[in-house]
């Protein structure tokens, strides 16, 4: 039977792309129940990426919820399907052991085993004895410890992609290879362009949904419709050696990344495969369409040092002859992280691409959130870090791919120590104060693409950091930006943030209908609020200030993509116009209790509590610059947030700090934001808050207004007579000297109950705080919180601690109504 005679008219479902990824989702959604689908493979399934990939299973390393689970039940799936298929995965259980060679690599993996036990992956810490026990091959000269995963081993790509599709075909599943994708089809439906099609070499398929799996090809294809992907191909390689005698073929996988290398038998031989430090990217115009089971020339020159490394660890590789040395593509996203979910511009467009060579290891729980949320609508899990919304156009750029490939691939294997940054791709969006900034002697770091400060040095000084867990110099500067706001005043650019404008007739109504709090109601309002799912998720945490009919939105940067993405889909046929200003609008942030003196000394505006009350918004002068003036606040204090055209903004800056001397005013970065507002426990989407919880668990049911019809608001009423049994937590350490960092875990009477979302210092609390997840039998109450003894694991140290379901500093707010 021909492919066109093989491929139908119309499917529920197409999935382009016949790696690992396609045949997992298209496995899952049988068993979701969702048969009628099709996956269209252009040549072979694993012809791509999947055929060359090492088939390392792998949990550890993630301090992740999603991507540990999404692993765990990867393993969990390959050790079960031959069962169910008949087929092979070649999954063996040979167990992995990541060495370990400096003090700060030890601290990393000892807090990451503290954070995966607690999902229940079984790791142990060895020493080199053990070590050397277990893999006898490697010199364990220099190492110090190892984490050994006894249940993680190996798996073989092919087979277990086979074994997915026939998974997928026995539940009925149409498979076809030999077809390519050319087009998308769509309609305009509303706001937003929705999925009607797909437009193949033989013939066009009617569909509701497309799912982009096409490896290394998935930004080309999502390109033709704006769909940013921006994944970038870049030389892998590994080498098998002839047989080497001895060698026991379930013997464990070693990783050791201070070589750049990972070790395992191989038919008789030893793979040595290599994240070498300087990497390469290929093919930066494009994949081509006609590459298939295909190998790279090798860059030998380049090579040979890392290559020399990696094999100095297991010596006996240096003496064995070479059978194989492969070079192939492997495709890697800015972040490191996969590119998953619904398109942000394109109905129905699902995308499950970029995986940054954890493919394999990644693919059964990967498809089966792809496929849950396509069947229900919403994802079961937290994908705030994964959603393929939080992508940029810029990021598309041929320079920025090449430049940023070659940085996180060389980076696979580095130690993930606090103030360890990328390099590359700095400076796409320029603060409108940013030689200001510079000038007061800013710490600069990415947000987004937008240079920001972290922290300051002070005036005509430059900033300087050694990446460490422990504290460092210039922690006297974030404490002293940390007090002035709380003391006197703070000023903080924050024009990196998602600033939307909202006009049109139907303006109001549909960001009331979207929205859990009351934001079309007195003029000159700001209201903080979140936009639910209709299962009461949270998607969006932000504020909507009314202006007349002209509305202001602003959220996270890093929820940019998805919030204007998810305001559009709720527009339908209304009368409304969305414009995103972010890039034209300065946001300067001036915060403390002498923040008012400051600003009534620059303008004429009258802004007693009186006159000018919590919440309030109005267009005052300053400098002799007009700007919108709002009364509200993220660290907890007296406050005040300004909104200028960004060519005004270095002018009013500066009249602030020549005017702020007199009130103790200091520049101010984004570290003492993060201390200050999680004293105050605010909430931070994407980090302490994410689809999967709610305003209740959050703790932000005052932000709600029952009185109002919104999206969600039925399930927030049933949460109210039926409560969850978690919920999220203040914590603060009692002993002043341990960090927090994100990902330690929370512990009740001895017992883990959650873990910590964020963290930083709290340097008016007097120890580290975050904000944490519990969870309880029955409903998390105050007396259950305060019935219990608490404790939160730091690298393996219990350190004892105080919850609590209010804010610790200022619990009734009354410093922000002062």
């Amino acid at each position: 039977m021909s492919a066109a005679q093989q491929l139908p008219d119309r499917a529920r479902v197409v999935i382009v792309g016949g790696g690992v990824i396609g045949a997992s989702i298209a496995y899952h959604l049988a068993h979701e129940g969702i048969t009628d689908v099709v996956l269209v493979e252009r040549d072979r399934l694993t012809s791509g990426t999947t055929w060359h990939a090492a088939g390392l299973m792998t949990c550890f390393g993630s301090t992740s919820e999603t991507l540990t689970n999404i692993r765990l039940h990867s393993r969990d799936l390959f050790a079960r399907l031959e069962a169910e298929t008949g087929l092979s995965t070649g999954f063996r259980p040979v167990g992995v052991i990541e060495a370990v060679g400096d003090t700060d690599r030890l601290e990393e993996y000892r807090r990451t085993a503290t954070f995966q036990r607690r999902l229940g992956l079984e790791v142990d810490e060895i020493g080199p004895r053990e070590m050397a026990d277990l893999f006898p091959h490697a010199d364990m000269d220099g190492l110090i410890a190892g984490f050994h995963v006894p249940g993680d081993g190996r798996v073989n790509p092919v087979d277990l992609t086979m074994s997915l599709a026939r998974g997928a075909r026995n539940l009925g599943v149409r498979i076809v290879e030999g077809v390519s994708v050319g087009d998308v089809l769509t309609r305009t439906d509303g706001a937003l362009p929705r999925v009607t099609g797909v437009r193949t070499s033989a013939g066009d398929i009617e569909c509701e949904v497309v799912v982009n799996c096409a490896g290394m090809w998935a930004r080309q294809l999502g390109e033709r419709h704006g769909v940013v992907i921006p994944n970038q191909a870049a030389e892998h390689y590994y080498l098998i050696t002839d047989t080497i005698p001895g060698l026991d073929p379930n013997g464990p996988v070693f990783e050791d990344p201070a070589r750049y290398g990972y070790y395992r038998e191989e038919g008789g031989g030893m793979m040595v495969g290599l994240f070498e430090p300087e990497a390469a990217a290929w093919s930066l115009d494009g994949i081509p369409d006609d590459f298939s089971f295909g190998t790279l020339p090798p860059d030998w020159e380049r090579m040979a040092p890392a290559l020399e490394t990696a094999m100095s660890r297991v010596p006996v590789t240096l003496d064995a002859g070479v059978r194989t040395f492969f070079c192939g593509p492997e495709s890697f996203t800015p972040d490191r992280l996969p590119a998953v979910g619904e398109a942000p511009g394109l109905q129905g467009y699902f995308v499950a691409a970029g995986l940054n060579s954890v493919g394999i290891l990644s693919s059964g729980g990967l498809g089966r959130v792809v496929a849950q949320w396509i069947a229900s609508g919403r994802p079961d899990v937290d994908v705030t870090g994964i959603d393929v919304a939080r992508f940029m156009p810029h990021q598309l750029h041929r320079d920025y791919r090449r430049d940023r490939v070659t940085e996180v691939l060389g980076k696979t294997y580095a130690a993930h120590t606090p103030g360890v940054e990328l390099l590359t791709g700095r400076g796409t969006f320029v603060s409108p104060v940013h030689d200001e900034m510079v000038a007061g002697g800013a710490r600069l770091k990415d947000v987004s693409g937008w240079e920001s400060a972290d922290w300051y040095a002070g005036d005509g000084r430059t900033a300087q950091v050694t990446p460490s867990w422990g504290r460092q110099e210039w922690f006297s500067q974030w404490e002293a930006e940390h007090r002035a706001v709380r003391e006197a005043v703070g000023l903080i650019d924050m024009s990196f943030m998602a600033t939307f404008r909202v006009t049109g007739a139907d303006a109001g109504a549909v960001l009331e209908r979207v929205s859990a709090g009351h934001v079309d109601g007195e003029v000159d309002r700001i209201t903080y609020t979140q936009w639910l799912g209709p299962d009461g998720g949270i998607e969006a945490d932000l504020t909507v200030t009314k202006r007349g009919d002209d509305f202001l939105v602003v959220a996270s940067d890093t929820a940019h993509g998805h919030t204007l993405a998810w305001l559009r889909r709720q527009v339908g046929d209304a009368d409304v116009v969305i414009e995103d200003v972010t890039e034209a609008t300065g946001q300067l942030n001036v915060q403390g209790p002498r923040s008012r003196e400051l600003l009534a000394a620059l303008t004429d505006a009258d802004l007693s509590n009186d006159a000018f009350p919590f919440r309030t918004a109005r267009t005052i002068t300053i400098a002799g610059v007009e700007l919108l003036c709002v009364r509200i606040t993220y660290v907890g204090e007296l406050g005040y947030e300004l909104y200028l055209p960004r060519e005004h903004a270095a002018r009013v800056w500066r009249a602030l700090r020549e005017e702020g001397t007199a009130y103790g005013l200091r520049p101010v970065g984004l570290r003492a934001l993060g201390s200050l507002r999680l004293e105050k426990a605010y909430r931070d989407y994407g980090h302490d808050i994410d689809n999967t919880d709610t305003v209740q668990m959050a703790g932000l049911g005052f932000a709600v207004d029952l009185d109002t019809e919104f999206v969600g608001r039925e399930a927030v009423l049933a949460e109210r007579e039926k409560p969850r049994h978690d919920k999220l937590v203040q914590v603060l350490l009692t002993d002043p000297e341990p960090l927090m960092f994100g990902a330690e875990v929370l512990l009740r009477n001895g017992v883990a109950v959650g873990d910590v979302r964020s963290a930083s210092y709290g340097w008016t609390l007097g120890g580290a705080v975050g904000l944490a997840s519990a969870t309880s039998d029955g409903p998390v109450t105050k007396a259950w919180l305060d019935e219990g003894t608490w404790e939160v694991d730091v690298a393996g140290t219990r350190v004892p601690a105080t919850v609590s379901l209010r804010p610790m500093y200022d619990p009734t707010s009354a410093r922000v109504r002062s």
